[in-house]
């Protein structure tokens, strides 16, 4: 039984994160190719199945995966792909779309810098980015956890135009229900 055990089942028949149907809404092109870094049970990866995308989902955690395959009816399983690799050294393919809602932070500081820059890499002109970064003030910044100042933050949208930013700061629970101090950045951001 991995660590994140608890997290799946608090979390699998969640409702999809507001960053990803705000990134649909603005999507006015014909579905393309998803990636969903940091997939989970796929709370996410399900409803761009549904809405017709091909979806490469990807985690670190075979139980995740397993548990998303599970929930993909027949009718959508030939468009999604699954890897279990950790996403500092999973291969990203051209895509229209990236979704990582609520993973990046959990990228090896050290590492995400690289994958910021592949992620940019990856997604078309005029493709989207949907996800959660954490901001200083968060509890979790003396845990290991990647988290970006707001110079940093700056940085690393230069190569995007910003379609929506949220910048949350409030004390709360997890999804196990455990108290958290949260600040957290709700991207949805364009290519250009």
């Amino acid at each position: 039984m991995s660590s994140w055990t608890s997290y799946y089942a608090a979390t699998a028949q969640g409702a999809p994160r507001d960053t990803l149907l705000q990134a649909l809404a603005c999507w006015s092109s014909p579905p393309g190719l998803a990636l969903d870094l940091g997939c989970g049970t796929g709370r996410d990866t399900l409803v761009l199945l549904e809405r017709g995308w091909q979806v490469l989902a990807v985690d670190a955690e075979a139980e995740a995966l397993s548990g998303l395959r599970q929930r993909v009816p027949v009718l959508l399983q030939a468009r999604l792909e699954t890897r279990q690799e950790r996403f500092e050294t999973a291969k990203i393919p051209r895509c229209d779309l990236v979704n990582s809602s609520f993973a990046l932070p959990f990228c090896e500081p050290a590492r995400f810098p690289a994958l910021w820059t592949r992620i940019t890499a990856a997604v078309r002109p005029g493709g989207l980015f949907c996800g959660q970064l954490f901001g200083e003030r968060d509890s979790w910044a003396s845990r290991g956890v990647t988290v970006v100042a707001a110079a940093a933050l700056e940085q690393l949208l230069q190569d995007w135009q910003v379609l929506q930013h949220v910048e949350e700061e409030e004390d709360g629970h997890t999804a196990v229900g455990r108290s958290k101090h949260w600040h957290i950045h709700h991207l949805v951001l364009q290519r250009r």
